[in-house]
């Protein structure tokens, strides 16, 4: 999408993000898996947003840090946590080539983020930049969809929510062969006229991601359909998907 940088979708949906959000995945779930795979931690989020799953973590004493493009996205998580009396360390960065040395327990992207990731090639690097951030045993957590096979090229147009006073359309651009889909939240409001909050993605295939990992040194040890560990089935629409190291 012309004119769309890393910090384009933090900073378009940062005073929405909350409230669009707040229940697209299991927080609770999250949570309990997290310190399933890595105790207390530390943690690092890659795409730590306004702190949804971040603030959630760190509540139980865990070690959490994080890293987003966006400013807009880290003031509000910082206010949330200075309100909490919560110590999370927010990094301002790409989340490829920023990422704190660590050693991490556990390096975590929830929902879709790996996919804001325009290029196979910087998804391929992220992998190869956690990986070598991990501490030994560390783990990999990977939240995503898995992409429609069948969905054809082009545009669609749907009502996301609708009220009395706000209408927001949701449009977007598919192109199967590039594996990328471009949209856009077209919101209308009675007192505000009409915002834009454009997204993009290059979405991959569970087995590309795999594949990702195998290159690195990652290997595959669950696959969950979400963080409530609903087993992985052929017609799961997402997955959860844990990389360790493989020696």
């Amino acid at each position: 999408m012309k004119g769309y940088d890393d910090s384009t979708y933090g900073d378009s949906f940062a005073d929405v993000y909350d409230d669009w959000y707040e229940d697209v995945s299991d927080i609770n779930a999250t949570v309990r898996t997290l310190q399933q795979l890595a105790g207390n931690g530390p943690f690092h989020e890659l795409g730590i947003g306004t702190g949804r799953l971040a603030l959630a973590l760190a509540q139980t004493g865990a070690i959490v840090s994080g890293i987003d493009s966006s400013a807009l996205m880290l003031q509000r998580l910082e206010q949330k946590a200075a309100d909490r009396g919560l110590d999370i360390e927010a990094i301002k960065g790409d989340m490829v080539d920023d990422i704190p040395v660590g050693p991490f327990a556990a390096i975590f992207v929830a929902y879709n983020t790996i996919f804001s990731l325009q290029t196979f090639a910087r998804q391929q690097t992220l992998f190869a930049n956690v990986a070598s951030r991990l501490a030994r045993g560390g783990v990999f957590v990977v939240e995503a969809i898995v992409p429609d096979p069948q969905r054809p090229a082009g545009s669609t147009v749907g009502v996301r929510s609708m009220k009395a006073d706000r209408v927001v359309l949701s449009v977007d651009m598919h192109d199967p062969e590039a594996q990328h889909v471009d949209g856009q939240f077209v919101e209308f409001t009675e007192s505000g006229g009409v915002r834009l909050r454009p997204w993009s993605i290059r979405y991959s295939y569970p087995h590309e991601l795999d594949d990702m990992a195998a290159t690195v040194g990652l290997r595959l040890s669950h696959r969950w359909v979400n963080m409530s560990q609903e087993p992985f089935t052929t017609d799961a629409e997402t997955h959860v998907s844990v990389y360790t190291q493989s020696s």
